[in-house]
């Protein structure tokens, strides 16, 4: 057992690959209920994050240093990445869209405005992907605010960041974090490889702009041509896993004998 999986444990994975029913998104069930209240919950968690935020402008400043921190700091890991073709677009999408100091408030808002008509528009398999991203979203905003808390005004350095990040603890978040993007790269990854899905995809760029989900569509859309043009994900994911991971323990002082040091 790695150290950090003594502080969090790492939510379940399936390999097993859904099966697209176009039907299955219009028919009313629990699970669809299920995944309209986790949308739902999530944003408006997200959303008070924003709010506390923009009550207090020294902390809304120093959440906007962290999040260009965060990307700045992605942007050096995965150079290697970054320079080649085959990948690039992939980390261009994870960094854009997922880590941008720019709050997606746009599309946030969409989504909570209609979620109902998101689940009975969308097919199911784009609705746990929205739902994995809305918890994502949910949780880095959380941690981003937790981690204003702690810092000071003025240029943020890795010594400030990683004291920010002992302060504010919070390890098994962090794994969570973690797992929560990997799901969405696999789910996008998993799409990718289904022609009916993204030909169901295109067919539904129409009805979502009319719907008021061109935000959303075009983030779907940007997500499945990044993955399909890598022609597989693993060699990125496994990056990804192994490299942020690494960084939850180095940041949260987590030594090898699984003790976290002060």
């Amino acid at each position: 057992m790695s150290a950090i999986s003594r502080h969090a444990t790492a939510p379940s994975r399936s390999g097993r690959r859904p099966v697209f029913d176009p039907g299955r998104a219009t028919r009313p069930s629990s699970a669809s209920d299920d995944a309209q209240a986790r949308i739902l919950a999530d944003l408006q968690a997200a959303a008070r994050e924003r709010t506390l935020r923009g009550a207090d402008a020294a902390l809304r400043q120093r959440v906007q240093a962290v999040k260009t921190y965060q990307q700045q700091r992605l942007e050096a890991s995965y150079a290697d990445f970054l320079a080649d073709r085959r990948h690039a677009r992939a980390v261009r999408f994870f960094i854009d869209e997922l880590h941008s100091p720019q709050d997606p408030v746009q599309r946030h808002t969409q989504i909570a405005s209609i979620v109902p008509t998101l689940v009975r528009t969308f097919p199911r398999e784009m609705v746990d992907t929205v739902a994995a991203l809305a918890a994502w979203h949910a949780l880095s905003e959380s941690l981003d605010t937790g981690l204003g808390r702690h810092l000071h005004a003025g240029t943020i350095t890795p010594q400030r960041y990683a004291s920010a990040w002992r302060a504010e603890g919070r390890i098994a978040d962090r794994q969570r974090q973690v797992e929560l993007m990997l799901d969405i790269g696999r789910r996008l990854d998993r799409h990718a490889r289904d022609p009916l899905l993204m030909g169901s995809l295109r067919l539904m760029r129409g009805p979502a702009l009319f719907a008021g989900l061109g935000s959303l569509q075009h983030f779907l859309e940007s997500g499945f041509d990044a993955f399909a043009a890598m022609r597989g994900a693993e060699r990125l994911l496994a990056a990804i896993e192994q490299r942020e991971q690494a960084l939850v323990v180095a940041l949260s002082g987590i030594e090898e004998d699984g003790w976290t040091r002060p």
